[in-house]
């Protein structure tokens, strides 16, 4: 209003200097108005930064312009009336005096009023004492977890917990963590199955062990305690959240690269109503993070989140004598694995890459999110679905766009057979004269006599995976090679890995896993492995590597030429012993991947008189 009336009163004053700095003063008046008024609509986004870098500059210059304005009223007014008389309206400076005052005073009541609502918050900082927590394990509350606080203090639920919160500005980000793995660390019904088993043989406190990665919210706040409750039951919030947004994003470094839990979770007051439960407070706190975001980018995108040692403190895992009544021993490593690949640019196959990539380069690929304030230039996010090799909890929640998706990223050219040719050595030539040095560059067939015993090599490469194939929870996880060959009729002549109606592999398919087992020699079967103490078979592909099969069976003198033999990869979360114990009720069929696949055709022919076998 003010601008207006002065523009309309000035319209006529011929004061050149004055009448420019004005309106430059306006125009850049208005470009801090229309940039200040976007912020607050839309807020600060990765790709509208530019926007608040032009509001800070256009504020500097509008302060300049208007002080440069003043300058050449007064020059110009001093000029023409041979004396500056600025209180020659003692009234309308005394009302404008009474009005910054008022100003002023608001301007005060709200800032302290503000202040006050901020020293409400420090009662997060005091110490949460837990009533009858116990400590079997040593001072350590949280062990034998290897997870820790700031000086070891619990901390309060709502420092933890509250994902949903974050939906409401990624909101595409929070669907894909609602479908993702982590999301389900403490509700999946198998993981439920090994807790019980756990508390019953080891007692409550033992849970720790594993709350640590599957609900930092359980074991941080104290709540894993006799008479207390672990996240696997149902309808609180640490069966919710499972591994949650703060979880990770709360993480301020990795205490080692041994596993079990090993980071340090150090929670942020945040901005002003961070915790409140009030709608109201918590929209104007979404506001401030809208308008002001770089506190929050500093507290949620810590350096740890980019370096792939924040996935070995869960990625890896170990048991210990306070467990097993035993000794140390290495249960899964990805990390490890990872470092020993071409894919961590630290090793001697270095240059078999150009460049690093790390957990996150695979398991968080970049998708489109336009609409989410991290978005970059391109309108793209990293997805947190972490999708991987679970394709057993989505299908037991029904979650088909999940199993899907997994099934996409399982099937991308990770892993490679082959089925190498049988060459001959023994094949016919011909009678007639071929030059030596063409006979050199030639190939020798390759086809089966009838009766004959026939042999092939097929081989496996873990083409992709930046870490040992399989990886995870190789001990209950399923991933063999069926081997099929059938004649021109379709008849079955040899045939490995097959699948029964009851959902069994055959035994005698070449599998690549583990087999656990206790101090008795036992097979940890259950997956139970606070009794495990070794292993007693180990089959795995480190990355970039092959693994070489040989399959043999005679050909049958009633075989039609020619043969097709097909060789796959396939792969099934869980096995069906174990999904039929772990999945209790909510057992189904679980979905078989087939990761890679190759045929051959074969010729069949019928041996010449005279051919030894």
């Amino acid at each position: 209003l003010y601008t207006f009336f002065h523009i309309k009163r000035t319209l006529g004053v011929r004061r050149v200097g004055t009448i420019i700095s004005g309106w430059f003063a306006f125009l850049i008046m208005a470009g801090l108005a229309g940039t200040g008024i976007f912020i607050v609509i839309f807020g600060q986004t990765e790709t509208t930064r530019w926007i608040f870098r032009w509001h800070i500059y256009t504020a500097y210059a509008c302060l300049a312009l208007i002080a440069a304005h003043i300058v050449a009223h007064r020059y110009m007014y001093n000029k023409q009336a041979g004396t500056a008389n600025f209180h020659r309206h003692p009234s309308l400076l005394s009302k404008n005096i009474k009005q910054a005052g008022l100003s002023l005073g608001l301007l005060t009541v709200i800032l302290l009023a503000l202040i006050f609502s901020g020293k409400m918050t420090t009662y997060f900082d005091r110490p949460v004492e837990i009533a009858d927590y116990d400590y079997p394990f040593g001072p350590n509350p949280f062990f034998p977890s290897e997870t820790a606080t700031v000086n070891n203090q619990f901390v309060r639920q709502e420092q933890i917990a509250g994902s949903p919160q974050c939906g409401s500005c990624h909101e595409q980000i929070f669907k894909e963590w609602r479908a993702s793995i982590h999301s389900q660390a403490a509700s999946d019904p198998a993981y439920a199955t090994n807790i019980n088993l756990t508390v019953k043989a080891r007692g409550m406190a033992a849970v720790r062990n594993c709350e640590g990665c599957h609900s930092a919210v359980a074991l941080l706040s104290g709540q894993i305690k006799e008479g207390g409750q672990h996240s696997a039951v149902p309808d609180t919030i640490a069966h919710s959240e499972g591994i949650g947004c703060f979880t990770c994003h709360g993480i301020s470094r990795v205490v080692h690269p041994k596993g079990n839990g090993s980071y340090e979770f150090n929670p942020q007051r945040g901005y002003l109503f961070a915790y409140s439960g009030n709608i109201f407070a918590r929209k104007l706190h979404n506001f401030l993070i809208r308008v002001h975001p770089e506190e929050h980018r500093k507290i949620m995108a810590r350096p740890v989140l980019a370096s792939p040692q924040i996935c070995a403190a869960c990625h890896v895992q170990f048991m210990d004598t306070v467990l097993n009544d035993v000794g140390w021993i290495k249960m899964q490593d990805e990390y490890s694995a990872w470092l020993q690949s071409s894919y961590s640019g630290q090793t001697n196959q270095r240059f078999a890459r150009h460049d690093t990539l790390r957990c996150q380069d695979c398991h968080m690929f970049p998708v489109a999110n336009p609409d989410d304030p991290s978005a970059n230039e391109l309108g793209m996010a990293r997805s947190h679905r972490w999708l991987g090799a679970n394709t057993a909890i989505p299908t037991v929640t029904g979650d088909h766009e999940q199993v899907r998706l997994t099934r996409e990223f399982l099937q991308a050219d990770r892993v490679r057979i082959h089925i190498e040719r049988p060459w001959r050595k023994d094949a016919p030539q011909s009678a007639l004269y071929v030059s030596e040095a063409i006979r050199a560059r030639s190939e020798t067939p390759f086809f089966f006599y009838l009766g004959e015993r026939a042999s092939f090599d097929i081989t496996v490469t873990n083409h992709l995976v930046g870490h040992d194939f399989p990886g995870g929870t190789i001990d209950i996880n399923e991933v063999w090679v069926s081997f099929r060959v059938v004649d021109a009729t379709d008849n079955l002549i040899f045939e490995s890995g097959k699948v029964d109606k009851e959902g069994n592999v055959d035994p005698n398919a070449n599998f690549y896993y583990a087999i656990p087992v206790d101090k008795t020699g036992k097979q940890v079967w259950k997956h139970d492995l606070f009794r495990m103490t070794g292993e007693s078979y180990r089959n795995v592909i480190p990355a970039g590597q092959t693994d070489m099969l040989n399959y043999q069976f005679d050909v049958p003198y009633w075989a039609k030429t020619p043969l097709t033999v097909s060789a796959t990869v396939r792969y099934r979360k869980f096995n069906n012993r174990y999904a039929k114990f772990a999945l209790g009720e909510r057992y189904q069929t679980l979905p078989i991947v087939d990761m890679a696949e190759d045929i051959l055709t074969v010729p069949l022919l019928t041996k010449p008189p005279g051919i030894e076998n």
